[in-house]
């Protein structure tokens, strides 16, 4: 429940504090090397001509440029390692905060001309720190500030892979994924390689955002107490800045500098190491100016030394070494090195740029995901078309096992509907005797699983109500029964729904049409049927077309194996065909007129770029290759155009929420279960535990790659592994099963779905035994009802 509150917090600020956190990365990327590309453009405004006198010191530099700006100056950034310009601050006009700043050549005290570019990086700047809207962005970019420090941690716990020290979990990208799956996977592995660099902002650039926060970093981290602390370490011109208009006036006595004895101690303090220093001159008298330099071996840019004098006289009052600082206290002064990456050197400031640019990254990723669940939660609603279920007229009841019962039954509501009479759709599973007695017209279409056997989703409605008596009398019904005439007990549930049925007293409407294996002469004996009962001859098809479908790829999965070949194919699907996790796509092996088609899991998700098959190569007793599976994994060629059509089986589809899931399956079954997985993953789901088996684990360990790699980036929460060949004693996944009895019940207790996909005989059968051991007749039963025990087997 946990995860599942962070996961919606995830994305609900993800759509919103995204879209700021994108535009705040992008400017300050660009902001971030502002002074090397300004450099870079204006060659000879921002570059001078260096002279081996070297640069003029306050006392000649100050006149000069107060004179040929008519303004007084208030502050000197002077750097004379090379050829850059100065930059001198003059007083600001009343109710400013800052006065106009202009660069000059320290050489020879010249004012020089205004670069180009200068505009452009302000609006960078006010846009990265107040999206150009003064206090009212400063608050919308501080609550994305925090958005971004809970997108990492929450990010971080919803991706923790299983195997947390393989760091291929961590880091790699699968770029054979498409669709959501990519968009997951690269929100996710980039968000790990920018992890660091994004908390790393988020900490620092909160001291801009909040007093308290700022205020709190200083308790913690200065040596000094906090009443102590003067200006914000680190801040560069106009990073406070929110446009001071508004600002008091200041008063006093009027300032009164003398530079050169400014200067002498400034040299004095310093020291011959010295290579750039920053004056601040207070507004009025009386109070102390501050410098701000740079020594020859400084850490970083911003391992900057503060000296405060008295602008009158000189005298030094407090002198603060950065290297006489502790660790704790240097960080604190390195807030803004730290925040753009200069802390780390040349490397650190590339890292975060590219971190930064890659902000937008997230936001895009987050809401493609977003759009993608919205989309398939649309899809749920749409399956069941315009449908209305008004609680009376016709009753449709269905019971299916891989999807067509529940296909037919809708269609035949909207039919129903279309012709002006209300129905309520229902699963047998869902239908209890009050609603039998209530109706007075029913249809029940609902299939035979396997030689006689109602679907799993019916068991519970068979158990409770066909060995009752509730008298039926006012009910008129019909029966679409759905079977396989390979078994001996054809449609054996539907015939014991109808008799049943007409024992209580129900009427039948016709006799009950029996289809075999989707046989179309019989569902077109329905149609009629139902046309006859509504008054309206219908028209609509029973079944959508087969459509072609183009073979792309054929891999065997288990070359050298002792069992039959198995192979992964891959079709390229036609115009507008979709499906999702648990569906089935039924395959004509070469023509509607020669053969029936024949029914398979499917092992992809649309998002893929391709629909895929796991396909056992089947044989006769007499040699001869299966219809179905030779035409798939050997006949057909490359290219060629193959018959098909998907196949709805909700009865098989993913939990619609994060509950746990436990798969399991063995052989070409774990098309169906692969599937599966994928759509968990898409979706950010990690509770998943997958049980295979196969023979040996050498050559039929399907997917090995891809399973490994699940399990180890925490998309698998475990993966048990049965190759019945590999010891003396053969062992299946229901042994596997059984020797995990302790966290099979933990994992149902937490609300955990049961999916099995794969051989009805040995897998499935064992399967269930062990369930009904482990659990009890009853608690299995339940999870039917529930629709938490699912199987899709054969």
């Amino acid at each position: 429940m946990f995860k599942k509150i962070l996961f919606q917090l995830h994305w609900f600020f993800g759509i919103t504090a995204g879209l700021v956190l994108a535009l705040m990365g992008v400017t300050g990327a660009l902001y971030s090397f502002e002074g090397e590309i300004m450099r870079a453009l204006n060659p000879d405004t921002l570059r001078v001509q260096v002279r081996e006198s070297g640069v003029l010191p306050p006392a000649e530099l100050v006149p000069k440029l107060e004179a040929a700006a008519g303004k007084t100056v208030s502050g000197l950034w002077v750097d004379p390692r090379g050829d850059s310009a100065a930059r001198v601050f003059f007083t600001p006009p009343a109710g400013e905060r800052r006065g106009p700043m202009r660069y000059f050549d320290p050489y020879s005290g010249e004012l020089l001309g205004e670069p180009t570019g200068q505009q452009f990086f302000e609006l960078m700047l006010q846009l990265h720190r107040f999206l150009a809207m003064g206090e009212t962005g400063k608050q919308i970019t501080a609550a994305s500030t925090l958005a971004l420090l809970f997108f990492c941690l929450s990010g971080l716990y919803l991706r923790w892979p299983r195997q947390a020290g393989n760091w291929r979990a961590w880091l790699t990208l699968d770029w054979a994924r498409k669709g959501r799956s990519f968009n997951w996977d690269l929100h996710a592995v980039a968000g790990t390689w920018c992890l660091l660099f994004y908390l790393l902002a988020a900490v620092t650039g909160l001291y801009w955002s909040y007093d308290w926060y700022r205020e709190g970093l200083n308790k913690l981290l200065a040596d000094a107490p906090a009443g102590e602390q003067r200006g914000k370490p680190g801040e560069r011109r106009g990073e406070g800045r929110q446009g001071g208009r508004g600002m008091p006036a200041p008063s006093g006595p009027p300032l009164v500098v003398d530079y050169a004895a400014v200067w002498q101690s400034i040299q004095t303090a310093a020291g011959p190491q010295m290579t750039a220093y920053n004056l601040r001159l207070p507004p009025v008298g009386g109070q102390p100016a501050t410098v701000f330099y740079l020594l020859a071996d400084a850490e970083h840019p911003r391992a900057l030394n503060q000296i405060q004098l008295d602008p009158a006289s000189g005298q030094v009052a407090r002198h603060e070494r950065y290297a006489d600082k502790s660790f704790k206290a240097q960080l604190l002064t390195s807030v803004y090195a730290l925040h753009v990456g200069e802390y780390f050197g040349l490397p650190g400031r590339i890292l975060m740029l590219l971190a930064s640019a890659a902000m937008p990254l997230f936001a895009i990723t987050g809401w493609l995901l977003y759009l993608d669940r919205r989309r398939k939660k649309r899809a749920i609603r749409a399956a069941r078309g315009d449908v209305r279920s008004d609680g009376e007229g016709w009753l449709i009841g269905f019971a299916s096992q891989s999807g067509l019962a529940e296909q037919l039954a809708w269609q035949a509501a909207g039919q129903l509907q279309a012709a002006g009479q209300p129905v309520q759709v229902r699963p047998l599973a869902k239908l209890d005797a009050q609603g039998l007695r209530q109706a007075h017209k029913a249809l029940f279409v609902v299939s035979t699983f396997g030689d006689g056997e109602s679907p799993d989703s019916a068991r519970g409605f068979e158990r409770q109500l066909l060995g009752r008596e509730l008298g039926l009398g006012h009910l008129s019904y019909a029966v679409l029964a759905l079977g396989d005439r390979q078994y001996q007990d054809f449609c054996g549930f539907a015939r014991r729904l109808h008799d049943w049925l007409g024992r209580q007293g129900a009427s039948s409407l016709f006799a009950p049409v029996e289809v075999d294996s989707g046989d179309a002469a019989a569902l077109d004996a329905w149609q009629r049927q139902l046309g006859q009962l509504s008054g309206v001859a219908l028209q609509v098809p029973a079944e959508r077309p087969f459509a072609a479908w183009r073979l792309l790829g054929r891999a065997c999965l288990n070359p050298g194996s002792a069992g039959a070949p198995t192979y992964l194919l891959r079709l390229q699907a036609p115009a507008g065909a979709d499906w999702q996790a648990g569906d089935l796509l039924e395959v004509l092996p070469r023509n509607r007129a020669e053969l029936g088609a024949r029914d398979y899991s499917i092992a992809s998700l649309p998002a893929d770029g391709a629909l895929e098959l796991i396909v056992r190569q089947e044989r006769h007793a007499d040699g001869r290759l299966g219809l179905g599976s030779g035409w798939l994994t050997r006949e057909a060629g490359l290219g060629d155009e193959l018959l098909a059509r998907v196949r709805r089986n909700s009865a098989f589809h993913a939990p619609e929420d994060d509950r746990p899931l436990l798969l399991i399956g063995n052989g070409s079954g774990l098309a169906g279960l692969r599937a599966l997985l994928k759509a968990r993953i898409a979706a950010g789901q990690s509770r998943n535990w997958l049980l295979f088996g196969e023979r040996n684990a050498a050559h039929d360990f399907y997917c090995r790659d891809e399973l490994q790699g699940w399990l180890a980036d925490g998309s698998l929460a475990r993966l048990d592994l049965a190759f019945s060949r590999d010891q003396a004693q053969k062992r299946y996944v229901q042994d596997d099963l059984r020797q995990a009895a302790a966290e099979l019940c933990n994992w149902v207790a937490d609300g955990a779905a049961i999916y099995v996909c794969g051989s009805l005989e040995g897998m499935a059968a064992g399967v269930d035994q062990v369930l009904r051991k482990v659990l009890g007749d009853v608690a299995v039963q339940q999870l039917t009802e529930e629709g938490r025990y699912r199987r899709d087997v054969y």
